[in-house]
Formats: C-alpha cells, sequence, structure tokens
C-alpha cells in the first residue's frame, strides 16, 4: 500500500471516529460518510460536509487533517497546509487508531501529512468533481 493510501486510510478510520463528539442538536453529515466521500474522490462534496463539520468541533486533529488532505487532492495547496498545522498545535491531540489496528498521535499525522504535500504526494490523478 502506498503512503498515501496508507495515510489516507489511517485518516478515514479516524475519522469515523469522531463523530460521537460532534453535537447531536447540529444536523451535520456523519464523520464516516464524510470520509466515504474523500475515498471516492468526491472532493467537493467532502469538503464542504468536513467545513461543516468543522465549524461545530474547530480543532478536531482528524477533521483538519481530512479536510487537509481533500484540499491538497483539490490542488489547493496553502488551504491543505493550514488545516495540517491546526492539527498540529490542536488543544486537544489525539490517539488515531489506523485501519490496521495500529495507533498514531494526530500530531504526529499532522506533521506526515505536511511532508507528503510538500513532496507532492496528494494527486488528484483518482478524484472527481461532484
Amino acid at each position: 500500500m502506498s503512503v498515501t493510501a496508507l495515510a489516507l486510510t489511517t485518516l478515514l478510520f479516524a475519522s469515523a471516529q469522531t463523530s460521537a463528539s460532534l453535537p447531536s442538536e447540529a444536523p451535520i453529515e456523519s464523520a464516516a460518510l464524510s470520509s466515504e466521500k474523500l475515498a471516492n474522490g468526491r472532493l467537493e462534496s467532502a469538503i464542504a460536509a468536513l467545513e461543516e463539520q468543522l465549524a461545530a468541533a474547530p480543532d478536531d486533529p482528524a477533521l483538519l487533517i481530512n479536510l487537509g488532505i481533500a484540499h491538497a487532492q483539490s490542488g489547493e495547496p496553502d488551504l491543505a497546509r493550514t488545516m495540517f498545522e491546526r492539527a498540529l498545535v490542536s488543544p486537544d491531540p489525539i490517539e488515531l487508531e489506523t485501519a490496521d489496528g495500529g495507533v498514531i498521535d494526530s500530531r504526529r499525522l499532522a506533521r506526515k501529512a505536511m511532508r507528503m504535500l510538500e513532496r507532492g504526494e496528494f494527486t488528484a490523478k483518482l478524484t472527481r468533481r461532484d
């Protein structure tokens, strides 16, 4: 599995874990569904859903990292970097469980995502616009 795919898999699983922390009265699409859109290359929908979720949980590192990936894949590296940097300094770093059962600190994952961005590892070749 490529590094990008591994990181994305890590992030998607982590994002699904954050939906329980969102306010129940807010009509927000589930984090898992947003992650599915991101994985399937539906970038515009993923970005819109992640931004809506982030409004309810502005310091959530998993949401910030997923939004950064979506922006990177959309060809918006400056926005992606901003999201990764916000995740890096989030006041509440969390341990994210990967799809393969591993665990990684959100700050470590944010640093990894920034390195991937600098190396151009986020590509839009498998993505599509909604």
